[in-house]
């Protein structure tokens, strides 16, 4: 199916600022003989920097300009801050349309309903059907930590933690079922591809993960993977898919080379023929193959139809300097079963220099390379902020971060506890979830521990009174709502040593949340108030945690219900609590550290990637699979392709042994990363830091010559 045919005459303005490559994609498809705007399949090869987001966004206008309802796009986005920053761009670009169109004033009439990640429009599905696929409309959701707490009392109810031999832990599990569940493998794949240690404890694990869906049935909730596990298994019928896909005239899925196969057997059950598919990404930036994404489903994609997908490849990257792609391109070029690209810079001026690969002793060096580097180039205009270290893992940045201290730069590092996995952020919403969900037992137990007194012996006492107490169901239509029946019988429990006034204003507080009559907005603050005298006793900085929790309150204003609130939060978690009230202000200007996984989407000016050897990149864990090998061939060109005008690689020659005194002298040598083939390294400035000699600056000694020699030998 050809693309909307405009001569450049026709073309709105507002698609004027498109490229040609940007414009087909935003404007495939043509309208039917019904007078409606159709389109085939499409894949659109997004390189790295070549204006994704705005060519998505253009689609979405242009579907609505060309007459189709928004309530009938579904637009798939990897988080929730994606699908709201395409729904903006979209609305500002329908408005500059119609006002181009008709002239004068006109609101922007982009209502997408159905913007969202897989996780959260998965879960607005799911209440919608839960009558027919046998869930209870009114689930809980589990986020990560409960859901491995929960795993570790099943683990602790199967004895397995008092094996004599190593079991693993609730995180290890939590980790080997969601890869299970997500990739769609039998257990023992999983086990031997990644986890090889547990591969003796395969009966336990299955003994395990049956009683981990067993008890979260009994509880009512549903954890992170359940959202897409059960979507998935809805449209395994073929009535239920083809209601949802009907709900649907063009489905269009942002970052496809993440998606995993659940998320790619989704998409083709509600579409099957394509009609309306449009799937963005880049098959060279797929590095999430450790949380289960398959690069295979954005390389297969178009052979899914027939004919096949049409396919678009974005090619004009409008980020860096044309000297970092091709370092880019060379090294991409080399790597197996990919689409071909050839990134070009449409940026005709700039400050950039040959990338450069740096040779330093050790990570001390590095450090000092790396400070050096980093306040020239701020002396020079180039502020701290637009600078940017990237490494493979975490713990890589460990020396620099120790000199960055004593050389008084300010940095802010990408990493570490999240915002909702602190403990006060779950009391709050352990509250909040089991007055949506008094099924939720997860929730009740950490809610009810609050108070002084309350041990899990206790709290499980106290359910089993709300159990009793709860009415029978009554036909009677006039009758009061269970679950405010049943919180009511709190305020008649004895709980033990515990002050009987907090005990007393926390049935109340129950009995108003799930009150129907109780509107959805203050409800946070209520919890909030019943907590701080909680919060201050529990906690030293609790000033510090007071603040986070105001900001739940302020935020809790923007959801229209509590479940949404709940769900979104646990879908799309803020990393910390400046997530929540914008940039912090951690001084005038500051030095950012990141993973190279977190890094990505992000741009700056000066990137500066340490430890780039064999053994880094690639991972040293990787070695003899060809598949992990080439994604930390992709993970590097991730981390080439976030420099703007400036890109320092880094190679130390010596990594001190881990296991030694701490001033121990041992070390191995580091080789040279494979990747950096004489192609790729053509495309750098090889240098090796000037090494300062002290002797030099002592000066030539004073004084007639001695003869040592003459004194050596007469001691013979």
């Amino acid at each position: 199916m050809p693309g909307v045919k405009q001569s450049p005459a026709t073309t709105p303005l507002w698609l004027e600022r498109l490229n040609p490559q940007q414009r087909l994609a935003a404007t495939w498809g043509e309208v039917d003989d019904q007078g409606n705007f159709a389109a085939g399949p499409l894949l659109v090869i997004a390189g790295a920097g070549t204006g994704k987001t705005a060519t998505l966004a253009h689609r979405v206008a242009h579907l609505v300009m060309a007459g189709v309802d928004p309530d009938r796009i579904l637009l798939l986005t990897f988080s929730r801050r994606a699908a709201q920053e395409m729904i903006r761009r979209a609305e500002r670009l329908v408005f500059q349309a119609l006002t181009e169109r008709h002239g004068g004033n006109h609101a922007a009439t982009v209502r997408l309903r159905w913007a969202g990640t897989f996780h959260a429009i998965g879960a607005r599905l799911l209440r919608h059907y839960a009558a027919r696929l046998g869930l209870d409309p009114g689930f809980g959701i589990l986020d990560r930590g409960d859901s491995a707490d929960l795993l570790d009392v099943v683990r602790h109810d199967c004895g397995f933690s008092s094996e004599r031999r190593r079991f693993p832990r609730k995180d290890a599990c939590l980790a080997i079922y969601s890869y299970r569940v997500n990739t769609g493998w039998p257990l023992e794949q999983v086990l031997d591809e990644h986890y090889p240690w547990c591969r003796q404890w395969l009966a336990q694990l299955q003994q395990l993960f049956r009683g981990y869906v067993e008890r979260k049935q009994v509880h009512g909730v549903l954890d992170y993977d359940d959202l897409l596990l059960w979507w998935h298994a809805g449209v395994q019928d073929q009535a239920v898919a083809r209601e949802i896909g009907a709900r649907f005239d063009h489905v269009l899925v942002d970052e496809y080379q993440d998606t995993n196969a659940l998320q790619a057997s989704i998409l083709l059950a509600i579409k099957p023929d394509g009609a309306g598919v449009t799937v963005v990404g880049d098959d060279a930036q797929s590095i999430y193959r450790f949380r289960a994404a398959d690069v295979g489903n954005i390389l297969a994609f178009p052979e899914n139809f027939a004919p096949p997908a049409r396919r678009v490849t974005l090619e004009e990257n409008y980020r860096s300097v044309q000297a970092v792609l091709d370092a880019a391109n060379a090294l991409i070029a080399e790597g197996s079963r990919q689409y071909p690209k050839t990134l070009r810079a449409a940026r005709v001026l700039g400050k950039g220099v040959s990338p450069r690969l740096a040779t330093v002793l050790d990570d001390r060096a590095q450090a000092e390379y790396v400070i050096r580097e980093v306040l020239e180039a701020r002396e020079a205009g180039t502020a701290l902020r637009r600078q940017a270290v990237l490494f493979r893992s975490s713990h890589h940045s460990d020396v620099l971060e120790v000199e960055l201290l004593r050389s008084n730069i300010p940095f802010v590092k990408y990493g570490g506890l999240k915002f909702l996995e602190s403990a006060h952020v779950k009391d709050l919403l352990a509250v909040l979830r089991w007055a949506d969900n008094p099924r939720n037992g997860i929730a009740a137990f950490r809610a009810l521990q609050l108070m002084a007194g309350v041990g899990p012996r206790s709290a499980q006492r106290c359910l089993e009174h709300l159990a009793a107490a709860a009415p029978a169901p009554s036909l009677d239509a006039a009758a009061e709502p269970r679950p405010r029946a049943t919180f009511a019988a709190l305020a008649s429990f004895a709980a033990p040593a515990t002050d009987g006034e907090q005990w007393q204003g926390f049935a109340r507080l129950m009995t108003v949340l799930v009150d129907p009559a109780t509107p959805w907005p203050g409800q946070v603050a209520q919890v909030r108030r019943w907590y701080q005298p909680l919060l201050e006793r529990c906690y030293d900085d609790a000033g510090v945690r007071a603040a986070d929790l105001d900001m739940l309150a302020n935020i809790s204003g923007e959801f229209a219900c509590r479940e949404r609130f709940l769900t979104e939060l646990t879908l799309d978690p803020p990393q910390a609590s400046g997530d929540l009230a914008g940039d912090p202000l951690r001084d005038e200007d500051y030095l950012i550290l990141s993973t190279v996984h977190s890094a990505k989407g992000q741009e700056w000016d000066s990137v500066y990637v340490l430890n780039v050897a064999d053994g880094n990149f690639p991972n040293e864990f990787t070695a003899g699979n060809a598949a992990a090998i080439e994604e930390e061939r992709r993970l590097l060109y991730v981390a080439i392709t976030r420099a703007r005008d400036r890109l320092h690689l880094i190679e130390p020659l010596r990594y001190y042994v881990t296991h030694q005194p701490r001033l121990g002298g041992a070390y191995v040598h580091g080789a040279r990363s494979r990747f950096l083939t004489p192609a790729v390294l053509g495309c750098f400035e090889t240098v090796a830091p000037a090494v300062t000699d002290p002797d030099r600056e002592l000066g030539a000694p004073a004084g007639a010559p001695l003869d040592v020699a003459a004194t050596m030998r007469g001691m013979w």
